[in-house]
Order: structure tokens, then sequence, then C-alpha cells
């Protein structure tokens, strides 16, 4: 494990908004910074998201925002209107008749942001791009499964229970030894369609911190290089990047594993939603335990995160769109994807990308490859192990570095028991994953929202089986 990074009930992109059921109780307080931001968090999510599905996507934002917002927002969504201005490429949202605005905006190669004041000029890719490195995973029809056990598994993860919560399946795809064996998608989208990672956007943000690692820029080891925590007096002074990649800084950064009353309020749900500059919620939180004693699945942490990426890419939005791009995305052949950022140009690490299936497939196929793609090391040697490795304090929901993991006997992995033991999985709200299983060689990469228990990991694990099988593993 190179000395530059030695390390010393499920996600989902914002908490329940039940508590904001509150909000017609608390009208006379919202001059106050935290109830103020309270209230904006689900008009600025409903303006972001659909402004991405619109103009990201170019999915049906009506059909995005009835299956994929509203369960979001549901003892809300009375209080909430919005609009989808097309010619302009813009959605604005209203809450309670006018009590919080919301317009976002798109700006191309960044996507979508809500407007909180005066921005900064957007990002711009003016080219040339990076060839692709890696070989190409299919060609451009869908590919159809020979195996009928293949087929067979396809219909039984596509399927909508006959009754209970939803699933909207929108794009699976399993991939072989670097090729594609089967795949399918829901009617309206097909492989050239972005989808919203969530929390699987975490995963890319353990990339671009790999990419640091490997150019020298950065040392996981050693304390986080952010300017507010830079004297050795600063009680967070001794916080390092893999602290904060593992979810055991021991700072208030949040709690975005479990819904609950209090989560309305919750710091990392207002950051993301309600903030121009997401991290500066982060640089001053409180103390709660020395770092690398307490593990807390926490999106705060990977926003901090993403300020450092920011800072040590160059310091603009700009040089964080370039360094995605050139160092990774290219390199991958991932033609179809949006890192989105915040106002500030720091890119939104822990919840915002948007990538086709078979792009997430190329960027899992990275980790199989131990970080390599078409013979050049894309990540440190040893990253990926180091990734993959389960973080002490995270055996209940079995957590490594930006990846959740099946090894080092999680417990977690009581909830994925047809994963074999040696895989790993970048996993987002609602039911994204992107599952890498070394001694199969297999990526199975599964879109859409569903709003089963667990995030939809039952029926993961069970495509996952029935999919080994058919291959003979």
């Amino acid at each position: 494990m190179p000395a530059s990074f030695h390390p010393r009930r499920l996600p989902h992109p914002l908490p329940r908004l039940l508590p904001l059921l509150l909000g017609a109780a608390i009208l006379p307080l919202a001059g106050c910074g935290t109830i103020r931001r309270t209230v904006a968090t689900p008009t600025n999510l409903v303006s972001h998201q659909l402004c991405s599905a619109a103009f990201v996507s170019h999915i049906d934002p009506e059909r995005f925002y009835e299956e994929a917002v509203v369960p979001d927002v549901a003892p809300v969504k009375g209080l909430i209107r919005h609009h989808v201005d097309l010619q302009r490429q813009e959605v604005t949202a209203t809450f309670a008749g006018g009590l919080a605005q919301s317009r976002a905006v798109f700006r191309g190669d960044t996507g979508c942001v809500v407007v909180q004041g005066p921005l900064p000029p957007a990002p711009h890719d003016q080219g040339p791009r990076t060839a692709a490195l890696a070989p190409p995973i299919a060609g451009p029809d869908v590919v159809t499964p020979s195996d009928p056990r293949l087929a067979a598994a396809l219909d039984h993860v596509f399927a909508q229970p006959a009754s209970g919560p939803r699933r909207y399946v929108r794009a699976v795809v399993v991939m072989q030894d670097g090729r594609i064996v089967a795949e399918r998608y829901g009617p309206g989208y097909g492989p050239d369609t972005v989808f919203t990672g969530w929390s699987m956007t975490k995963s890319v943000t353990n990339a671009l911190l790999g990419i640091l690692v490997r150019q020298g820029k950065l040392d996981m080891a050693a304390p986080a290089p952010l300017a507010a925590w830079a004297d050795a007096k600063n009680p967070r002074h001794a916080v390092t990047p893999d602290n904060l990649l593992r979810m055991v800084s021991g700072l208030d950064v949040g709690d975005s594993l479990e819904p609950g009353v209090h989560s309305a309020f919750d710091v990392a749900a207002r950051a993301q939603f309600a903030r121009p500059d997401m991290a500066t919620a982060f640089v001053d939180a409180k103390v709660q335990a020395p770092p690398g004693q307490r593990f807390r699945y926490a999106d705060g942490s990977t926003l901090l995160l993403s300020r450092i990426i920011r800072q040590e890419a160059g310091g603009t939005g700009q040089d964080v769109l370039l360094l995605a791009r050139r160092e990774l995305f290219d390199k991958l052949g991932m033609t179809h994807t949006t890192l989105e950022e915040d106002a500030s140009g720091t890119p939104i690490g822990a919840s915002h990308m948007w990538a086709s299936a078979r792009d997430w497939a190329r960027f899992g196929q990275l980790y199989l490859d131990d970080g390599v793609a078409g013979g050049e090391r894309i990540l440190p040697a040893g990253w990926v192990d180091y990734s993959a490795r389960l973080t002490p304090g995270s055996e209940a929901i079995g957590y490594g570095a930006g990846w959740w993991t099946n090894r080092g006997g999680s417990d977690g992995a009581r909830h994925r028991p047809h994963l074999p033991t040696d895989s790993f999985l970048a996993r987002g709200s609602h039911g994204q994953f992107t599952i890498v299983i070394p001694s199969a060689r297999v990526v199975i990469v599964k879109l859409g929202d569903a709003y089963t228990p667990y995030g939809d990991m039952a029926a993961m694990d069970r495509f996952t089986g029935e999919v080994l099988a058919a291959l003979g593993r």
C-alpha cells in the first residue's frame, strides 16, 4: 500500500422531508438562516433535479418528477409548484405560494445549478478530447443476451411488483471481461441516455482523489489541505483526506444514512440543495470524536473532499471539468457523462454525476482492472484494494473508502449473500448500483428508482446470483 494513502440503512440523496410539514408552524421564523435553508431545500431539489433531467439527460421531466422526485418530497408535494422552460433551459419552483422560490439553469458541460446569487462563468470544455485508452465494450446496438438464463435474469430484475413499493428499472448492463454480454433498457431509454447516479458519485470522487495522489498533488494520510484547518491549533487540523473518504473524520458533517424526524434540518441535506458553495457548511463543523474512531456515513465528508479536489486541480470549476474529463472520463471512453458543480465550481461529489449505463460500466471496469485502462495506470498501484478494504466501525453496512464492500467479514454482506466476498460496489439512493466482482471478471450496472427496503438490495442480490450462475461463476 503506497504511503501516500496510508489509512489511519442506505445512502440517499436527501433525507426524507416529512419534517418540512413543520414549516407551516414555523413560518414566523422564516428569517432564520437554518429555517430558510430548510424550507428552500425541497424547492431547490425540485428545480435542480428537473433541470438535470430535462437538459442533461433529455428525458421527460414530468415523468421523472413523478417517478424520481415526488417520493422524496411527497409530504409537501401539494405545497410545491414547478415550471420547465424548454426555451430558456431552466426550471423554476416555488414552495407554499412563494415562501421559497428557486431557479435552476442549465450551464452546458457541468449541467445545472441552482441560482443563489451571481454565477461565475460556466466551465466549458473546448477540446480536443483525449483519445480513449480502453477498448470498446460493445457495438452501437443493445446487446441482447444469447443465453436464455441471462434473459430470464433480466426479466426478473425489470419485473414490477404486483403490489407494494414501485421499482422503475431503467437500465441494466452486464459486462464480463470488458465486453457487454447482456443489457436492457426501459421504454424511452437507451445506451446513450444518461442517468443520475446519486451516491455512486462518491466512488467517482474516490477516483479523482486517486488521480491527484498519482500525480503527487495529494497525500491521503497528511492533514487535509484546507486553508481553514491549516493552523495546528485548529481542532480539525488532524483530519486527513483518508478520514473523510472513510467517513471517520469525527466531525459533525451530517447523517446521510438513516432518515428520521431530524433529517430536514440535517446540515448535509441543506448544504447540497440550499447553499451556493456547499463545502462552506462544514469547514467549521463541530468535532465530536477523534479522527478514525467513529464511522458516520455523511455526504458532508465527501463535499469537503470535493473542495479539496477543486483546490488541488487548480482552484476553479474549469480546472475540475478538465481534470475529470482528460484524466478519467475521456481515457475510459465515457462520452455520455456530466459531473455537476455547485455555483463555486466545486464538484457535487457526493451525489450529482449523470452518466449512461455503459459509462457507469466502463467506470466499474477501471476498478476491475486495478486502476489500469489500455495499459496505462489511471489510479495508483494498490488504490483499488485500499478503496475496497473494509473501514473499521462500518461493519453493519460494509463500507470501504468511497465504495461499499463485501470484504473483511462485513456484517453488511448479510444483505448481499450472492455477491462473492471479493466484490465491492458503488451504490446510490433508490437502487443505483455498479457492482465489481474481480473473481468473476464481471461488472453489473443497474439504474432506476426503486422504493423497496434496503434500496432494492434484495433484487440486485438475486439478480447477481442469477447472472453469475448463467456465466458459470
